[in-house]
């Protein structure tokens, strides 16, 4: 009675998980707009200056964007006594960067302008007073600036005006997302198993002897580290007596070129550059079209309008400090 009972039973299905939980928010904090917090004497940014300083670096797309029009704008620029070409350098990648670009006169003893400096937006903070500034490095290191000494161009967003926000923000998802691609296929090859395969022999013809010399040849045929493949010897099998077993056709499967593409085209729309400004290979046989076309018009909607922000300075300091030449490709037309 127990035997027949024992016998039938049913298999007891078993379900597991595995793999540690992922917050589905992770990321997206740097997103969140929120009223700018006074804190008692400056106002805290909408979003976090350190995460768009981390995320610069996150996809190469997106920093070769903010460089590339950084690098036009110091072309154009014509140097100034009070304001050089590596200080505008550094006002025009803080702005593009952040949404935010400061410059500080400092002035002689007779009250005259010497210098534009630039400053580090990721630090700055906007006081609670009119023209009020601070640089704010950790809670214990702040340092207040002159009232009036600090010029504020800032990108306007649709949340609040005491801060700028770079106009890229909507494109970041796909920066970490590109990142995020890039790091799993590098950790991919790194941990060996991309060429991995299990060597699977049944036939019992095989002497002991032919076991251990083609053990040793596989063990003998790479460096250690390269690859990591498994070598299983079962005499008196079945049908394919020997095989070749891939393990890592399924761990393959992530789609890494499409994501790479994908994300990189909403960089580049994001930032409205062109791709073959940016060293973009078409897959197309006919390309991207004429190069020198595409700088003059980007030269045209993108260049002129920042170059026309960034002079806002001039109307603050009552002085035409900051002006650029025309925007020309030599030899075009040879």
């Amino acid at each position: 009675m127990d035997q027949q009972a024992t016998a039938a039973a049913p298999s007891k299905a078993t379900c597991f998980t595995f793999g540690d939980p992922t917050p589905v928010m992770e990321g997206r904090e740097i997103l969140d707009f929120a009223e700018c917090w006074l804190n008692g004497r400056w106002y805290e940014p909408p979003v976090s200056f350190n995460g768009l300083a981390k995320a610069f670096r996150a996809g190469i797309h997106h920093s070769s964007a903010i460089y590339f029009k950084r690098n036009m704008l110091a072309g154009t620029f014509i140097p100034h006594k009070y304001l050089s070409r590596e200080a505008f350098g550094r006002y025009a990648l803080e702005m593009l960067t952040f949404g935010n670009g400061y410059l500080e006169r400092k002035e002689s003893r007779l009250g005259t302008p010497l210098t534009l400096d630039p400053l580090l937006s990721k630090y700055m903070r906007v006081g609670r007073d009119p023209g009020q500034y601070f640089m704010v490095h950790g809670w214990k290191k702040e340092h207040e600036f002159d009232a009036g000494s600090v010029f504020h161009l800032m990108e306007p967003d649709v949340n609040q005006e005491i801060y700028g926000l770079p106009e890229y923000l909507s494109a970041l998802q796909a920066a970490w997302l590109n990142e995020s691609a890039t790091l799993f296929r590098r950790k991919y090859f790194n941990n060996g198993s991309h060429a991995g395969f299990i060597m699977y022999m049944t036939d019992a013809a095989q002497s002991e002897d032919d076991i251990d010399a083609l053990q040793e040849a596989m063990q003998n045929a790479k460096g250690p580290g390269n690859f990591r493949n498994l070598f299983v010897y079962a005499p008196n099998g079945k049908k394919d007596g020997l095989q070749l077993i891939p393990v890592s056709e399924v761990a393959a499967k992530d789609d890494f070129f499409n994501i790479k593409n994908v994300t990189r085209d909403d960089l580049l729309a994001a930032h409205r550059i062109p791709p073959q400004l940016m060293g973009v290979v078409p897959s197309n046989a006919g390309g991207f079209g004429s190069i020198a076309q595409a700088a003059q018009v980007f030269a045209i909607n993108e260049l002129q309008p920042l170059q026309r922000r960034l002079a806002q300075v001039n109307d603050w300091l009552g002085e035409e400090v900051v002006m650029f030449k025309d925007y020309e490709i030599p030899n075009l037309g040879s």
